[in-house]
This record gives C-alpha cells, sequence and structure tokens, in this order.
C-alpha cells in the first residue's frame, strides 16, 4: 500500500536523500538533482500542492515528484504552464509503478489548481505511456538544445495547448539561463 500526499517540511532530508540515490547511477544526469529540489522549494516557481511523495506502509518515502511554474513565451504573449522535473523514486522501490502513481496524480491535482499542460525532458520510452507528446509538435521549443524527441508536453484539458506555441522560459533555479 502507497498513500501519495503533498511533501511537508518534515519529509525535505528523506527527499533530499531518495532524490539522490534515484539519480546515483543515472547515465544521463548531472547528479545534482536533489539540490535542484532544495531550489526550487524556495522559488516563486514552487506550488506545495504539486510536491508529491509516496509513502509506503513504513513510513519510508518510496518517491517524490515536483511540479514547478514555468513560462512559453514568443514574441508577442506569455503563456503559464509546468515543469515536471523531477520524479524520483527508492532504487529499492522502482519498476512498481510508484513513478507513474506519482504523475498521474500530479496531473489531477494541477488540472484542478487550473494548470492546463505540463513539460518535460525525460525519456522518450517512458513518459508517452501518461500522454506526453513531443513539444515540436506543439510549435514548443526550449531555450537549450536537446534530442527532439526528449522535450515532451502533456495538455491536461482539451485544446490546453491551441495557440500556444513558443519557448519554455524556465525559473533561474534551473540554471537554464
Amino acid at each position: 500500500m502507497l498513500t501519495i500526499r503533498q511533501e511537508e517540511e518534515k519529509d525535505y532530508q528523506e527527499v533530499f536523500q531518495l532524490t539522490e540515490e534515484a539519480f546515483r547511477t543515472m547515465e544521463h544526469s548531472d547528479h545534482q538533482e536533489h539540490f535542484l529540489v532544495e531550489k526550487l522549494r524556495k522559488s516563486e516557481a514552487f506550488i506545495p500542492e504539486l510536491s508529491l511523495v509516496a509513502e509506503a506502509e513504513n513510513g519510508k518515502i518510496a518517491g517524490h515528484l515536483l511540479f514547478t511554474k514555468i513560462k512559453i513565451e514568443n514574441n508577442s504573449n506569455s503563456f503559464d504552464s509546468l515543469a515536471l522535473a523531477p520524479v524520483s523514486v527508492r532504487p529499492e522501490f522502482q519498476n512498481q509503478g510508484i513513478g507513474g502513481k506519482l504523475i498521474l496524480e500530479g496531473h489531477r491535482i494541477a488540472r484542478d489548481l487550473g494548470y492546463q499542460s505540463v513539460i518535460l525532458i525525460g525519456y522518450e520510452s517512458y513518459y508517452p505511456r501518461f500522454g506526453y507528446k513531443k513539444t515540436s509538435n506543439f510549435g514548443i521549443s526550449f531555450p537549450f538544445d536537446i534530442p527532439e524527441e526528449n522535450g515532451m508536453v502533456i495538455e491536461l484539458v482539451q485544446n490546453g495547448l491551441k495557440n500556444r506555441e513558443g519557448v519554455v522560459k524556465y525559473p533561474k533555479e534551473f540554471g537554464t539561463d
């Protein structure tokens, strides 16, 4: 049994450790995700309701994910969206569907909060099962070079990205500038 709930301050140290463990051996990682979570929590982009943990029966936190505010900008407009980063599952809990449960619950909460889309950079073999499609299909690009198949987006509501093409603008905490 897992409980998915909003992260609380008392969880911060455990989430820091599990995030470091989750990315320790990942090939496509700067191994700084645990520090990114700390920086984002202190930022204006932080949405407490969208910092979620998966708690195991024994009270141990098995996984965590974070959605933060971003913008999609073009020459004439700026649109609100969310970034999904990072999704972390403790190694001993991986491949049990915990990341997927966190993602789906996060989508539900984000939709309830009025958000219309989520953007991420991730594995093209994993995220499409949750409805993510290439950002290039929507005229959305990134302010840096990534392989096209790794930039993905989901519309949380029908036509959530209609006429919303542009470049993703991340908060400074992501260090993308």
